[in-house]
Parts: C-alpha cells; sequence; structure tokens
C-alpha cells in the first residue's frame, strides 16, 4: 500500500497535478490544483478523482488518511507500493 503527501491547493482556474515540492521538514510533496472550493469535502473528493485518472486506478483504492480540513493531506493507493507510485507521478 503506497502513501502520498499531497499539497492541495483548491478555487483553481484547472485541474491539474503541478509536480513535486517539498514541505517544511524537507519531505516530498505532491502538489495538486482542482477547480472546485473546500466546500463541505468537495475539493477532496475532486483530488481523489483527478488522482485516480492519473494513475488509472479505481477512485475505490484511494483513501484520505490525513488532513481532511488541511492543505496538506495523506492519500492511501491500496493496491500500489510506494515505488511505483512515485516512478507513475514522476512521468507526468
Amino acid at each position: 500500500m503506497a502513501r502520498l503527501a499531497v499539497k492541495l491547493m483548491p478555487g483553481a482556474s484547472a485541474d491539474r497535478i503541478d509536480g513535486w515540492d517539498v514541505d517544511v521538514d524537507g519531505r516530498p510533496v505532491l502538489k495538486v490544483r482542482v477547480r472546485t472550493r473546500p466546500v463541505e469535502g468537495q475539493a477532496n473528493a475532486a483530488l481523489i478523482l483527478l488522482l485516480a485518472k492519473s494513475l488509472g486506478v479505481p477512485r475505490s483504492t484511494l483513501s484520505l488518511m490525513r488532513g481532511g480540513q488541511s492543505r496538506l493531506k495523506m492519500i492511501e493507493v491500496e493496491g500500489m507500493e510506494d515505488e511505483d507510485l512515485r516512478a507513475h507521478l514522476t512521468g507526468m
């Protein structure tokens, strides 16, 4: 099972993955923008949908583990290892 740290920026002009960045502790985070606003979990749902499409996996394999009310989130992806996940997202 892979874990992915994400920095979500809601209210963007388009849904897109901006690439890798580092957080204040030097850990890699994936920067993602979604059009939806952070109202009643809509931005989190848009994030899950965008990641599922980008990874080519069913939406049900992704879970929001941490950060429901924060811009920094931890996503868990069933059926994928950390190395495979990072390799797939690095090619974007």
